[in-house]
Parts: structure tokens; C-alpha cells; sequence
């Protein structure tokens, strides 16, 4: 069977790379949001990926990885972006292959390092100033009140019983307040292992849609709990227990327990499952780090 994008989006793309590919395949691996993924192969012989939007919202965040490329080419923990087309509906970016590259998991201490390092890379990178402050990226400190507020859909979760969550629920919120999130560094914001693979050593970062300024431990913090969850090491392995953890353990326990709790979506079906899987990891970790009681899934 010839896999290939339908006729107007085979169009977009070849405007995008200035070539017509002569064979595709779709990429399977990743990509939690309603946009198309390919591996196209050019009459040169070159390959390169190309992602097309089809949904508002995908197309919204496709410019917004454009324009990161765009502005910050030649950086060593970013792909190199190969071409780009936008006809007003569904933008088209290329960016390099990285199928020879290694995608975790699985996860080693070598792998974890690299992306410590790459995320260390990337605080000390001068940000355009185009980039968006963190307050405006997928995180905030609702998350708890948001819990609050509809406990029976918090519970449904099995994350914990009620009588755990309902002792502890002001120390999580008073918690997640006092993290320090906004800052000056570069962020990436949504470090997975669906958003990174390493190669040379080197770990790369894909999927700059959610790219802002803020607190470069927050970064970090973000990234434990999704590691933890393929089977990585715990959060305090990788960061020594602080302060400052603990209250992003919380904030990311509560946007996660918030999110997870919230109806699937259709166009998105991958986002709820993992947003749950992370909240099984985020919440414990948050209950250590503020030494509470290990939560006790509900029976």
C-alpha cells in the first residue's frame, strides 16, 4: 500500500521542502496532538520529517514551533528546520530526519545525564524576545484548586482515597503557591520522551510549540514525572530533594491530577492516558517531597 498525505496536503508539503518527495511513510512514534506526521524520501535520495496541522489548535502551535526554529537556528539541541509552507490553514514545517537517532525509553543513567545536560544547555541560551513568559505556557498553580472543586472526578482517578486527599489538599495547594516558576532562562516546557531522542551523546529536543521564559529547575521538575513513569529513575535520583522541588512536585501533582480528572479528547485521543500516567508518578513524588503519607490508591 503507497502511504502517502491526501492530494492538498501532498501539495503544502511539497511546497514546504521545494521538491516532490518521490515515497513516504507515516511516523507512528509520538505526537500527542492532531497533526500528521511524515518521513519523506526526495529525488536526491535525502529524507526529512515533515508534520502537518489539521486542527485550529495544532495549526496555532505548528507557527509557534516555526517561529522558534526560525528565530533560533544553529542551536546544537534543536533539530535543523529543512522547510516551511502556511497557506492560512494547515502550516507545514520540515526539520531534519532523526530516525537514526535513539528514542527512549528505555532509560540509563547515560541517557538521563545528556538530558540534564541539554536542559542546563538550554537556560543558558539568550531567548528572542518574542518568547512568551512561563505564566502564559501549559503550566500554573490552579491545578489543586481546580481538584477542589470537583473531588468526585479527582477520586475517579484512583490516585488516592478520600480521606488522603482531603487532609492534605491544603498543604499540596499552599505548596504548589509558593513555587517560584517565572524567570529569565530559555524553557522548553514539555520535555518527554516523545520530545527528545539522543544521538552523538547529545540529547535533542523536538516540539518547540510551548517554548517560554521562566525558572530553569521548573524545566527539569516538568520532565521527572513522565521519566519516572517509563521506568527512569525516581525524580530525587536525578535532582537532589529542595525546596524549591517540592513545590514544583506539587504544581506539577496538581496540573496533572487537574488535567487528568478532565473529559478525553476526541481529536487528542493520547493526552488524557498520559496526563493520568503522569499524575501516578507526580502525586507520590509531591507526597515525599512535602513528606505526607504515601497516597493510598481508592480500592
Amino acid at each position: 500500500m503507497d502511504e502517502r498525505p491526501e492530494p492538498e496536503d501532498l501539495e503544502r508539503a511539497s511546497r514546504a521542502l521545494d521538491a516532490e518527495p518521490v515515497a513516504w511513510r507515516t511516523v507512528s512514534r509520538g505526537g500527542q496532538t492532531a497533526a500528521s506526521r511524515w518521513i519523506a524520501t526526495l529525488p536526491d535520495g535525502s529524507t526529512a520529517f515533515v508534520k502537518i496541522a489539521f486542527t485550529l489548535d495544532t495549526a496555532a502551535w505548528v507557527r509557534d514551533e516555526h517561529l522558534f526554529y526560525a528565530q533560533h537556528r544553529g542551536l546544537p539541541f534543536i533539530a535543523e528546520m529543512l522547510g516551511w509552507s502556511d497557506d492560512g490553514e494547515r502550516p507545514v514545517l520540515v526539520l531534519e530526519d532523526l530516525s537514526d537517532a535513539r528514542w527512549p525509553p528505555p532509560w540509563d543513567r547515560d541517557r538521563v545525564d545528556a538530558v540534564v545536560r541539554t536542559l542546563g544547555d538550554v537556560a543558558s541560551t539568550e531567548p528572542s524576545p518574542e518568547i512568551p513568559p512561563v505564566s502564559q505556557s501549559q503550566f500554573d498553580r490552579t491545578g489543586w484548586p481546580e481538584v477542589a472543586g470537583d473531588l468526585d472526578a479527582f477520586l475517579a482517578l484512583g490516585l488516592c482515597d478520600a480521606g488522603w486527599i482531603e487532609t492534605h489538599l491544603v498543604t499540596l495547594t499552599d505548596a504548589a503557591h509558593s513555587a517560584v516558576i517565572e524567570g529569565d532562562a530559555l524553557l522548553h516546557m514539555d520535555v518527554r520522551s516523545d520530545n527528545l531522542c539522543l544521538r552523538e551523546g547529545r540529547a535533542l529536543l523536538i516540539d518547540w510549540n510551548f517554548a517560554c521564559t521562566g525558572n530553569p529547575r521548573f524545566d527539569l521538575a516538568a520532565w521527572l514525572p513522565s521519566l519516572h513513569a517509563e521506568g527512569g529513575p525516581a525524580p530525587e535520583e536525578v535532582v537532589p530533594p529542595a525546596e524549591d522541588m517540592a513545590a514544583f512536585a506539587s504544581v506539577l501533582a496538581g496540573y496533572f491530577a487537574a488535567h487528568a480528572a478532565r473529559p478525553d479528547i476526541p481529536e487528542a485521543p493520547h493526552v488524557r492516558p498520559l496526563q493520568r500516567k503522569q499524575a501516578r508518578t507526580a502525586l507520590p513524588w509531591a507526597a515525599r517531597a512535602l513528606g505526607l503519607p504515601t497516597p493510598t490508591p481508592a480500592a
